[in-house]
């Protein structure tokens, strides 16, 4: 299950069964380790800031590899730029895009779901 999508535990009552007594799941074969850490959105934060260092330091070595420059033309601009910085604008444009796109079509789901909510 996604750490993203984990519900809290309501605070422990009387009727709860001890942890030792709680069942393990089906699809696991060998019994959770007593001193098991469990995962957090800190942790899950934590390897998503290790993912974007990894892909910063790749994207560093392309630049460095790639500083040819190229002839770019589009509408009335035209110029001389390094490979790397054109193909990093036009990246960062298409990521632009998308999140237009994505925005729009959530604005578009909650509006549905505001007028199904409103005519019930």
């Amino acid at each position: 299950m996604s750490v993203l999508h984990r519900t809290r535990k309501s605070q422990k009552t009387l009727a709860d069964p001890p942890l030792e007594s709680v069942p393990t799941p089906a699809t696991s074969t060998e019994p959770a380790a007593p001193d098991a850490v469990p995962r957090t959105r800190t942790g899950a934060t934590w390897v998503g800031v290790c993912a974007a260092a990894l892909t910063l330091v790749v994207l560093i070595v392309f630049m460095l590899q790639n500083t040819r420059r190229v002839e770019v033309s589009f509408l009335w601009m035209n110029g001389s730029v390094p490979l790397a910085l054109a193909l990093l604008i036009a990246g960062v444009g298409v990521g632009i895009v998308a999140m237009v796109i994505g925005t729009a079509r959530v604005t578009q789901l909650r509006r549905l779901v505001h007028h199904r909510q409103r005519r019930h």
